[in-house]
Formats: structure tokens, sequence, C-alpha cells
């Protein structure tokens, strides 16, 4: 791709990027939210046909009219929400919409199924029933099918958009050894992510982007991790996570021996859990997948109804569990770890989404209320850094990063006492993360306590004043001073080590 430039309106998305690819290699595009890597991406799969500059394929100039022009060229794309059909099988989704036909018009499903082994067993993927449903696999299986639906279409470009936000540790050497794999095949790959221990360890080459412009190429092995976050964010940053708040002694939040039942059958999500939180204090939940710990979180705010056993604690006072908006009045708030299904309304403008959660705070009278939330919104995109022109912009046109601020933006607006914190950095670029890490700072000096799941232990293990480890609905382990270690924490999320107190 020579010298892409791309406008939206008066707005220059791209300004003369360009990117070069080559058989057998994991190339980097790297940049923070906003930086016009999917602007760039999308030219390249079709979705814009109206750009500046040119995209040469194999020496052949090409320009493609569509996403189904560029997958004829052998482009693929695997985004972050997966583009499977759950409810059809593994065979049908492969080749959804280049179904195998017979002679009389009709899909030859021997064919497909005959196929669709092939190329599972050529990424070596053993155990998956080609009839079943997609839904009845984990999210890292339907990775995996994305990647054969890409090779079924004799892909030879695959894009992959931070593949591995949902996986677990097993799930990602499994995913960077099919990628391995496909670069001996000689695929090339473009990938993107914000995870700098991924960036060194799969890429070949890096192309970096900031502000829709092309700062920099290089093999990775000559571009130093402060070299790459300088030309990512354009200043030095350090990426030492700073915790600075003090911790009260004073007790806020109380769990005492809670079971949350499952509200889609007849087990407990969570099994006897007890825990606390004092003011000004960060509590760690650390968990592999299906530990509970979301559940928890998700239990403890009211999305499942009443809890089925144990009594939970704010301010010395009983919390009724009952619904979210019974909690909201309590003084808890909850951000999900799916800002673009369960934070946002991703349709709705900035403005709207930042008072969705506290909207009794405002005036009933129209006029007034108009103006109450404007300014609050204001207040919040100044507070948070939230980078927007206006705040009628829909949530959708932000970028990731400042989609998370305005989610946060929501329920800080709660003036929540406890805020649970799921995956809060999930998805967004450095830039943005260490701007919550300072939020969260600023919250809890305030005297807010933060329970806090995150996926990445560094930051885990940074800014916990104490952890809590669950395995299978319980708490296997609780660490706090020079026991909070990875190694600990990994031994308790699998279930190997008994409680500690």
């Amino acid at each position: 791709m020579h010298n892409i430039s791309k406008r939206f309106g008066g707005t220059a998305a791209l300004e003369g990027v360009s990117i070069e690819l080559y058989p057998g290699e994991a190339h980097i595009l790297a940049g923070e939210n906003g930086a016009g890597k999917s602007t760039l991406i999308k030219i390249l799969c079709g979705v814009y046909s109206e750009y500046a500059g040119r995209i040469v394929l194999e020496n052949r100039p090409v320009k493609f009219s569509s996403p189904q022009d560029a997958a004829r060229h052998g482009i693929a794309a695997i985004h972050q929400e997966l583009s499977l059909i759950p409810a059809m099988s593994v065979s049908d989704n492969i080749f959804l919409g280049r179904e195998k036909m017979k002679k009389n018009g009709t899909v030859d499903f021997s064919a497909q199924t005959i196929a669709s082994q092939k190329i599972l067993k050529r990424l070596g993927i053993d155990g998956v029933d080609v009839h079943r449903p997609v839904e009845e696999y984990p999210i890292s299986i339907m990775q995996m099918i994305e990647i054969a639906k890409a090779l079924s279409m004799n892909s030879r470009i695959i894009i992959m958009d931070e593949p591995t936000s949902a996986l677990t540790e097993p799930e990602v050497n499994k995913l960077f050894e099919t990628i391995s794999a496909l670069k001996l095949q000689g695929h090339a790959i473009i990938y993107i992510t914000h995870k700098m221990e991924e960036i060194y360890k799969i890429g070949d080459r890096i192309t970096v982007l900031r502000d829709g412009r092309f700062v920099a190429a290089a093999p990775i092995a000559d571009m130093a991790r402060n070299a790459l976050i300088r030309n990512m964010v354009g200043r030095e940053l350090n990426e030492q996570i700073q915790r600075r708040s003090k911790v009260c002694a004073e007790e806020l939040f109380r769990v005492e021996n809670l079971d949350i039942a499952d509200p889609q059958g007849n087990r407990n999500l969570v099994n006897d859990v007890s825990f606390s939180a004092r003011k000004g204090e960060i509590l760690g939940i650390a968990g592999l997948q299906g530990s509970g710990a979301s559940e928890l979180l998700n239990g403890i705010f009211g999305a499942y109804g009443p809890v089925s056993k144990g009594s939970v604690f704010l301010n010395g006072n009983p919390f009724v569990v009952r619904s979210p908006g019974r909690s909201i009045e309590q003084g808890l708030a909850l951000l999900t770890n799916d800002r673009k299904t369960t934070g946002l309304v991703l349709g709705m403008s900035i403005v709207e989404n930042i008072t969705l959660a506290s909207l009794p705070q405002y005036s009933p009278v129209c006029w007034m209320r108009n103006s109450m939330e404007q300014k609050a919104a204001l207040r919040y995109k100044q507070e948070l850094n939230i980078k927007a022109d206006e705040l009628s912009r829909e949530v959708s046109s932000l970028s990731g990063g400042n989609q998370q601020k305005v989610a946060l933006a929501k329920w800080v607006g709660t003036k929540p006492l406890v805020l649970l914190l799921d995956e809060p950095t999930r998805g967004i670029d450095v830039a943005s993360k260490h701007e919550i890490y300072e939020l969260m700072n600023r919250w809890t000096a305030a005297g807010c306590a933060i329970i806090l799941i995150t996926s990445e232990m560094p930051e885990l293990i940074a800014l916990s004043d104490r952890i809590i480890v669950m395995h299978r609905g319980r708490i296997s382990a609780r660490l706090e001073g020079d026991r909070i270690t990875q190694e600990n924490i990994l031994h308790a999320a699998m279930g190997q080590e008994r409680e500690v107190a």
C-alpha cells in the first residue's frame, strides 16, 4: 500500500501512509487508538473503495470495490467481534456464502465436511466436530474456525485485529503456534495488538502510525520498546505503572459467604465467597477464564437478581442485592468487560451515554435537564480527557480508548462509593491505559474502593493493594505484600494452592 490517504468530510483519517507486506511474515501494525489502523485495514479489505494512493498486489495495481472483491483477491480479516453465526455448524460457517454445490443445485454437505476437516487438520486443530454448532465451542476454537474460513478462501493475506483479547494464556500460545504454521506455509499476517509482549513474540516487522500518518517501519529486532512507545505516542512514556493512593484502615465494603446462582440453570456460578475492601483500596481479583470472577462482580451488582445465599455490607450497613438500578442507588457501579455490547449504547451520543446511569440526578424539566446533562458531560469529558470535537457525536465513531473513557465517565457520574472494574484496559492503547491508571489513583485517593479484574498480570500486580484468586467459583488464595507474585497467582488460579488467609 503506497501513499494512502483517506478523508471523512474535512477530517483526514490517513495522510500518505505506506506499508509493505511479504510472504511468510507477521507484520505488526501499531499505533494508539485513533492512529488510523482501522481505516487502513478497511481500505485493504475493500470496505472503503474511495481513497487516494494505490495498492499493489504481487506487482499488479488493484483497487477493491467491496469486501467480497478483496476476498476474491486473497485478503481476509479476523476482527475482535467474530463474524461467525453461532447457531450454524462449523462447516456451514467456514463455507458461508461460498457453499459447495452439487450438479443438481443443492448444497454438497459431504464435500463441505471433508474440506472443513482438512483445513482444521492443516491448522493442527483436533477434536472439533464440524457438524456441531459454533456456539458450543469456546472463543479460542471460534477464532481457529475464523482462520479456517480465511484459508478456505485461499487467503494469502490474513489480518488479525486484537485476536487474543478474550483468550487465556494456553489459548494464546496455541494461536501463536497456528500463526507460525501459517507463516511457514507462505501466508502474510497483519497483526494488530496493544500488548507489547505479543508484538515482540510474534512479529517479524512493524509499521507504526500516529494521528493518521506513517511514523516508522523496521524489523522488530531493530525497534526497542521505548522507541516503539515514543513512536506511538509522540513522547516519552514511563511504562512503569505507578500506584500512589494511601489505603485507609476503615472497611468500606464486605461480602460474606456469598453464593450466586446461574439464572439459566441449577448450579452456582460462585460458591461461599467472602472478602472485604477498604476505603482507598484497589482489591484485585485474579482467575482464569471460567473462574467465576466476572460472575462475582455481575452477581454483586444485581445483574442476576437477588443472590441465593450470603450477605453484603456497604459502610457497615446491609447492601440489598436486587438489581443494577438498586445497586447504583446504594453506591455501587460496574464497568463490564465488553464496552460494545454491555457498556455503551453505540448508536447514542457521548452526552447520552455519559449521563445514562445517572439520569435521576437531573431536572425533570426537559430544557433544564438537557442543559444539566451537557454541563455534566463536558465536565467528565475534560476530567477523563475524552478526545472528541462534539458531545453530540455517536460513541461508535470514537476510538476504543475514548469509548472506554465514556463508559467510565458514565459510572463515575453516579458518584459511586465502590467501583467494580472488569477489564478496564482491554483493547486500548498504551497512552489511554496510563490515563486510566491515573484516574484509578485519583478516585481511590478520594476514598473510593475499586475492585479490579484484569487479565494483564503486570497490571494486576502493580495496581492491586491485595489480591484474591478464584478457581471454579471459589476463592483459592488471598495474597498481599510480597506474596503477590505471578507464580503464586497462577498456581492458585489453576487450583494448585489452598486458600491462604
